[in-house]
C-alpha cells in the first residue's frame, strides 16, 4: 500500500477525528494542493471503520473547502486561494477601463498644517477612534435612516470589517450568501476562511430573494445595497423589504451591507427598518476619497460591534488616528455632489452611446457597466487590439453568464463615442471554438 499518507498516519474512529487528522496534515504542509487522499474504502479498511464514516469525514473537509472531489481522480487537496484570483494585471499601453480605480482628479488635497502637532495623535495608549471621524460617520449613517445609538466603529477597510464579522459568526464550512456576480476580493476572503459562497442571481432590482430555508441555513448574507460591483444595479425598496422580512424569520443569519458607493449614490438607501437581529452596515471612504485610504466606519447590532472591536483590540489594536483624522478632513470637505455628477454624466453618456449602437443596458449607478457577452476572452482581446483594457467577468462570476466590466474612472467624455463603437464591434466578434 502507498505510504504517502502514513507519515504521520491518518487516524481516527469517527468522522470528526478522521477529518481533524487530515486537516492537521494539511496545516503542517504535508499534503500539497492537488495531492490525492486515499480512496474511501481503502482508508476505511486501514482504520477499521465503516466506509460511510470516511465518506462523512471527506464531506466535512469538502464543506470546509479543504478538499474537492474530481470524479474518477477521487478526492484531492483543494488549491489555495491566491492574490492572482482577485487581482487584474493591466496590459501595458492600453487605456485602463478595467482596474476600477476612481478618477484621481476628483480627489481633494488637504492643508498639511493640521499635521503640525503629531504628538496629539497619541501613542500605545490609544483607546478610542478619532472623534472627528466618528462624528462624520455618525452623521452619514444617520442620514441613511439607520440607528446609530452606539458609537460607530472604525476598521481598516471593508474586507477587514467583513472578515472580523465572519470570523465571529461563521465556522469553517458554513455557507455565506453572496451576489452573483460578486466582488472578487470577497470571494477570495471566503475561500481563505473556508466558507462556502452560495450565489444569488442579480437582476434589475438587485439581488434576488432566496428561499427561507436556504437563508436560515446560511451564517451570513453579504449584499451591496447600491451601485453593485460589477453590475451597477441597486436594490429596489420592494426587494429590500422582502429580504428584511425574510431575515427577521432567520434570527441566526447575519446581514452585511457593503454600501461602498453610499456617499455618491443617486438613490437613497432602501428602508431597512425594522432591522434583523444581527446586522452590519459598512460605509467605506475608499471609493470617494481614494482606494489607498483604508478606512471603513461600521454600524450594526450592539453585540456584534462589541465583539468586532474586542477582536480588533487583540490584533492590530486600532486604526491609525492619523489616517482617521485625514479621512475625516477629506470627507468633510469633499465636493460629493460634484463627484457624483461627474460619474453620472460619464455613465449616462456611455449608456446612451451604446443604445445608439443597439446595446440597451438597464439603469445603473456607480463606477462600472456590466455587459453580457458570448465570449469574454474574445471581447477583451478585441478591445485590447484597439487600445482598451476591459475586465473579463470570470473572476466575478459563480453561476452567472459571461460578461465584461467597463470602469468609468479613467474614461474621458470625448472618448465615449469611439468606445461605444469599439464595444459594439467587439461584442459582434465571433465566438472562439476549441478544436
Amino acid at each position: 500500500m502507498s505510504t504517502y499518507y502514513k507519515d504521520p498516519p491518518i487516524r481516527g474512529a469517527t468522522a470528526a477525528e478522521i477529518a481533524a487528522s487530515i486537516e492537521a496534515r494539511l496545516r503542517a504542509g504535508r499534503l500539497e494542493p492537488g495531492s490525492p487522499l486515499p480512496a474511501v474504502r481503502a482508508l476505511a479498511l486501514e482504520l477499521g471503520v465503516n466506509a460511510n464514516t470516511v465518506a462523512a469525514a471527506y464531506a466535512r473537509l469538502r464543506d470546509a473547502g479543504l478538499v474537492h472531489t474530481d470524479g474518477r481522480r477521487g478526492t484531492r487537496v483543494a488549491p489555495q486561494a491566491s492574490a492572482a484570483e482577485v487581482a487584474f494585471a493591466l496590459p501595458r499601453g492600453l487605456r485602463d477601463l478595467a482596474s476600477g480605480n476612481v478618477d484621481a482628479r476628483l480627489l481633494q488635497a488637504v492643508d498639511p498644517a493640521w499635521m503640525a502637532d503629531l504628538g496629539r495623535f497619541g501613542g500605545h495608549d490609544v483607546t478610542e477612534d478619532a472623534p472627528t471621524l466618528l462624528e462624520r460617520a455618525r452623521q452619514a449613517i444617520a442620514a441613511q435612516g439607520l440607528p446609530v445609538e452606539d458609537t460607530p466603529c472604525v476598521f481598516s477597510g471593508t474586507l477587514d470589517a467583513v472578515e472580523r464579522a465572519l470570523r465571529l459568526r461563521a465556522r469553517p464550512g458554513a455557507s455565506v450568501m453572496v451576489e452573483d456576480p460578486c466582488w472578487p476580493p470577497l470571494l477570495g476572503l471566503l475561500a481563505s476562511l473556508r466558507l462556502k459562497p452560495v450565489p444569488l442571481a442579480v437582476d434589475a432590482e438587485g439581488v434576488q430573494v432566496p428561499a427561507q430555508a436556504a437563508l436560515a441555513a446560511s451564517a451570513a448574507i453579504v449584499l451591496t445595497p447600491r451601485a453593485h460591483n460589477p453590475t451597477g444595479v441597486s436594490l429596489s425598496p420592494a426587494r429590500m423589504a422582502a429580504l428584511c422580512r425574510l431575515l427577521r424569520r432567520c434570527p441566526d443569519t447575519l446581514l452585511v451591507l457593503d454600501d461602498h458607493w453610499g456617499q455618491l449614490a443617486a438613490a437613497p438607501l432602501p428602508p431597512l427598518l425594522p432591522l434583523p437581529a444581527h446586522w452590519l452596515y459598512l460605509a467605506s471612504v475608499s471609493k470617494f476619497l481614494g482606494p489607498d485610504l483604508r478606512v471603513t466606519a461600521a454600524a450594526g447590532s450592539r453585540a456584534l460591534l462589541q465583539d468586532m472591536r474586542r477582536q480588533q483590540t487583540l490584533g492590530p489594536r486600532w486604526v491609525s488616528l492619523l489616517l482617521q483624522e485625514l479621512a475625516a478632513r477629506l470627507w468633510t470637505q469633499a465636493p460629493l455632489p460634484r463627484m457624483a455628477r461627474s460619474y453620472a454624466v460619464r455613465r449616462d453618456a456611455l449608456r446612451a452611446a451604446l443604445r445608439a449602437e443597439g446595446l440597451v443596458l438597464p439603469a445603473s449607478d456607480g463606477l462600472h457597466l456590466w455587459l453580457a457577452v458570448k465570449d469574454e476572452a474574445a471581447v477583451a482581446q478585441a478591445m485590447a487590439s484597439v487600445g482598451w483594457a476591459v475586465q473579463p467577468g470570470r473572476p466575478f462570476r459563480l453561476r452567472s453568464g459571461p460578461a465584461v466590466r467597463v470602469s468609468l474612472g479613467n474614461l474621458e467624455l470625448d472618448d465615449i463615442p469611439r468606445l461605444a463603437t469599439d464595444l459594439a464591434q467587439a461584442l459582434r466578434a465571433p465566438v472562439r471554438t476549441v478544436s
